[in-house]
């Protein structure tokens, strides 16, 4: 047969847009194209278990690069499969490139095993879905679907490739995608508008967000928020958006309940919300709970974001990066002696009190301190930290900051299992950095098959389950609906229990080709962390919180 077929001539264009990696599971529907993909040199399959995983690590992997990563699924069955973790993708802005294989076009009218419309099942969870049926846009649909997933806001997309399509000949040229430059500035007209607006609150506020990762704007935002002396909370962030150690970084303002955001929200007399959208909360309030007489500027690159639940002053679409440094150069000429007087008062009472909080605060003792007492001392900020530890997060953070942009990516999305398969993507990344996944029991058992794949393919990541022989946060959630109405506390849902039978995830780990120990009291946390980094190939701490 004269010519490629377009199963090669796909791969071709996947490698054209440095999509050598990719992840999934095989299927007889795909087998044309995965036969292709082993007879192509520098092209490499990353074999993934479960869908479910390999969507999990094509996470990771694209958080921890910076680009697109290619997932394969197979068929409806394993779209299904990914659909979780997919939703995951989709509301943490990761540009994933999913594709899936059918029989054929030819055998649409027979409903025959496995039929299913495959674009319906994918479009709840992706920015674009489609479904090519033609030999002579393969390769122009596919640059299609990289520009939308790379484009702001940036999301999964999704591809169904039949598979007499692919078989036929292609004389489609490769070229790589076109990404739209979206680096784009207000005028100053507009800048100077919403430095008008801010610059003489007395309670700032910032609301910052994973725009502000993605645009590489964490030094532009510190410094208008120095400016201005305002408290920068985290909303819908999963990224180092702003140095963790910053007297002004307030930390995570929360995701399930409303009621936090508006007491924080409440007090500013002055917000700017930037890179995110308000508020993400699994139960957010439905008033409105800025002050009446707050003043607001949104700025992100995303305009259906922009004051989709509450109306602000001024909606900015544009880049945060030239934007807010637009800004700061606004207020460095805006501000008088007597607002910039007021803004570092309240950087150095903010300074003041997290020195305080670390004079008083005693380190803690158990196991999980310990642990990450042993592991921040031997790592220094060398190390990757991919967290899921829900519960256990707030430790994980307080013994090892994000600081750096690219250290630290935060689970996001609701669904769990992302901990494993997302540090074995960020390990494959970065393999010469330290990768460290935190998870918890619950979290962990939903891609446990992960393990196996790192070991198969000698992705030396790390992983610590932080085992506490339940659903903790359902506990905490369960308590805080009990006190809404007026229920008395009693025993928790048995469904929330993982107590029995016992699972013993360093046995587990072992048999999936890693080693693992188990620790149970704080004395054992160093050798574990002397084990764990020492391991050659992929390890497990099963921690007992």
């Amino acid at each position: 047969m004269a010519g490629k077929s377009g199963n090669f001539k796909l791969i071709e264009q996947f490698k054209a847009d440095g999509l050598d990696v990719m992840f999934g599971n095989p299927g007889t529907v795909e087998q044309g194209f995965l036969d292709a993909a082993e007879r192509t040199p520098d092209f490499q399959y990353v074999l993934a278990l479960q869908e479910t995983v390999a969507a999990g690590m094509a996470d990771g992997y694209a958080r921890a690069t910076g680009r697109a990563a290619l997932l394969q699924l197979h068929t409806g069955v394993g779209l299904g499969n990914a659909i979780g973790m997919l939703y995951q993708s989709m509301r943490g802005h990761t540009p994933l490139v999913a594709i899936a294989g059918d029989a054929g076009v030819r055998y649409d009218a027979m409903d025959a095993q496995m039929a299913a419309d495959l674009v319906a099942m994918a479009r709840p969870v992706t920015k674009y879905a489609t479904r090519v049926t033609d030999p002579r846009s393969v390769l122009r649909v596919m640059r299609r679907a990289v520009k939308i997933a790379m484009t702001p806001p940036r999301g999964p997309v999704f591809v169904a490739l039949p598979m007499d399509v692919l078989d036929e000949l292609n004389d489609e040229p490769v070229l790589p995608a076109t990404l739209p430059v979206t680096a784009s500035v207000p005028s100053p007209e507009t800048v100077s508008h919403a430095a008008g607006l801010l610059a003489d609150a007395r309670h700032p506020l910032i609301l910052a967000g994973d725009g502000v990762g993605l645009s590489g704007a964490q030094d532009e935002l510190t410094r208008v928020a120095e400016l201005l002396g305002a408290d920068v909370w985290c909303v819908d962030s999963s990224e180092v958006n702003m140095a963790a150690s910053h007297p002004l970084n307030r930390g995570q303002l929360g995701h399930m309940f409303g009621e936090r955001s508006a007491a924080v929200a409440g007090r500013a007399d002055a917000v700017l919300i930037v890179g995110t959208y308000v508020f993400p909360e699994v139960f957010p309030q439905l008033t409105n709970p800025f002050r009446q007489d707050a003043r607001i500027v949104h700025i992100d690159l995303d305009s259906y974001e922009i004051a989709k639940n509450f109306p602000v002053d001024l909606g900015v679409v544009a880049d945060p990066l030239p934007t807010l440094a637009a800004l700061a150069a606004d207020l460095e000429h805006r501000l008088d002696p007597a607002a910039r007087q007021e803004a570092e008062h309240r950087l150095a009472l903010r300074r003041e009190e997290r020195a305080q909080a670390l004079r008083t605060t005693a380190p803690g003792d158990s196991t999980l301190d310990r642990f990450l007492q042993e592991l921040a001392g031997r790592v220094g900020d060398e190390i990757i930290v991919f967290d899921e530890a829900l519960t256990s997060s707030p430790a994980v953070v307080r013994h090892l900051p994000p600081d750096r942009p690219g250290d630290y990516f935060l689970t996001r999305g609701g669904s769990l299992g992302v901990g494993i398969p997302g540090a074995v993507g960020a390990k494959l990344a970065h393999p010469d950095r330290t990768v460290v996944g935190f998870t918890g029991d619950g979290g962990a058992m939903y891609t446990y098959q992960a393990l196996w794949t790192a070991a198969r393919h000698n992705i030396a990541a790390k992983f610590v389950v932080c085992n506490n022989r339940k659903y903790r946060l359902l506990d905490d959630n369960i308590e805080q609906y009990w006190t809404e109405r007026g229920i008395p506390r009693h025993e928790f849902p048995s469904s929330f229990d993982l107590a029995r039978p016992e699972i013993r995830f360093a046995d587990l780990a072992k048999a999936l080709g890693a080693d693992g120990v188990r620790i149970e009291k704080p004395a054992e946390a160093a050798d574990a962390v002397e084990r764990m980094l020492a391991a050659p190939g992929p390890f497990l701490v099963d921690l007992q919180v």
